[in-house]
């Protein structure tokens, strides 16, 4: 196979428009997911509780992510990939309808639960589909396309969502989010042709095969070392507020800038993985702790605020670098594992808004998030040393027993 020939005999047309139907999905997902984010004034303010309790739905989604990927990976394992991805795009749709009609704040943190819950099942299972579309030396960059969506989601879908929930009310960003979901079901079923050839597996085989401490390791990396960043983000509009100084209208703003810096750190990620390896996780982990620790004392200019937010969203090349990493190490859990990846990730982002919010009511301010989330990403950078060192210590080993 040419490095130019798709996998599936797919010409590159196609692999576009399957990639472009798959990272809608992206975009859906991505928008509803960090709408809470830009919105948290106008949802305090109309559901009447503090914005840290706004952060505790972003939370609640976050667990939603975490109990729904490997529980929907492993309930989805006999499904063709085609069908279930229709499956949970539908399922999130029906999700963000009922967040858009909850009626207090009690109920809407039950719907931003299960509006979580295909999340991470269909990044992984897009990913799978993306990475087998092409060469295995350009599965990096496939999984990077996809996640695209995720990433216009923070440059255009989270700005469009909060200037439409500024406008209205916050409730029509979840009506947006609802059709976004909608239209890429119908998207995938046109351009995602079914292969019955694809291979499927038994529950309990994904579930027997997912073991093996590279695995655990890549999960852990990104379950805490990417919190940095949402301990960041997901304060970010008051800290505007409060601290800049700067008019509500500049947020939109600031959320479009952190969505630039996703979406170049999403491309960077797939770049560097391609070209590095695992030790490309190592470098992203040191930059976002040096760019985090920054972030605090960049908080009395818009200018400089704005600048270091697009540094803190490079810290998104995590995303497929840690996918493709864990399809290295997976073995025949495949699905599960790349389900698991954005379970671990929502727990970065529960974790960060705790955190921060921890930080915040402790008194010691909204620009406190930049200390925590660097504290943060040193957690997974010893995480990721761990990892280093014992998969480079158990390669001598093996190769002497070999020779022996």
């Amino acid at each position: 196979m040419t490095a130019q020939t798709p996998s599936h005999g797919f010409s590159k047309f196609k692999v576009l428009l399957i990639e472009f139907a798959l990272a809608m999905g992206g975009f859906g997902i991505g928008t509803g997911e960090f709408a809470i984010m830009g919105l948290m004034p106008n949802m305090s303010a109309d559901l009447g509780i503090t914005e840290p309790q706004v952060g505790h739905l972003i939370s609640a989604y976050a667990l939603g992510v975490v109990v729904g990927a490997p529980l929907l990976a492993i309930l989805g394992a006999r499904l063709f990939r085609r069908h279930l991805l229709i499956l949970l795009m539908a399922f999130y749709t029906l999700g963000n309808i009922a967040s858009a009609l909850a009626p207090t704040y009690e109920s809407l943190m039950i719907f931003r639960f299960i509006a979580g819950l295909p999340h991470g099942a269909y990044f992984g299972v897009a990913a799978l589909v993306a990475a087998s579309l092409v060469p295995a030396n350009q599965r990096a960059k496939a999984v990077s396309r996809v996640m695209m969506g995720l990433t216009l989601a923070l440059l255009i879908g989270n700005p469009l969502a909060t200037m439409l929930g500024q406008s209205l009310n916050w409730r029509y960003a979840y009506y947006f989010v609802s059709i976004v979901a909608a239209l890429t079901a119908i998207l995938v079923f046109f351009f995602l042709p079914l292969n019955r050839d694809e291979q499927r597996n038994s529950p309990l085989h994904e579930v027997r095969a997912f073991r093996g401490a590279q695995l655990w390791y890549a999960l852990a990396i990104g379950a805490v070392g990417f919190a940095g960043m949402f301990c960041v983000f997901s304060y970010l509009a008051p800290t505007l507020l409060n601290v800049t100084g700067v008019d509500e209208n500049w947020i939109p703003i600031a959320l479009a800038v952190f969505g630039l810096g996703g979406f170049v750190g999403n491309i960077l990620g797939g770049w560097l993985f391609d070209r590095l390896q695992f030790r490309s996780v190592g470098w992203l982990l040191i930059w976002s702790a040096g760019v985090l620790m920054i972030f605090p004392t960049a908080t009395a200019s818009i200018w400089t605020l704005l600048a270091v937010c697009f540094m803190v969203a490079l810290m998104s090349a995590l995303g497929p670098a840690l996918q493709t990493r864990l399809m290295d190490v997976a073995d025949e859990a495949q699905t599960l594992a790349a389900a698991s990846h954005h379970a671990a990730f929502n727990v970065a982002n529960a974790l960060g808004p705790w955190l921060g919010g921890l930080a915040i009511t402790a008194g010691l301010g909204w620009q406190s998030t930049g200390y925590v989330g660097a504290g943060a990403a040193v957690a997974g950078l010893m995480i990721f040393l761990m990892a280093w060192r014992q998969e480079n210590s158990v390669t001598p080993v093996a190769a002497e027993a070999g020779d022996a």
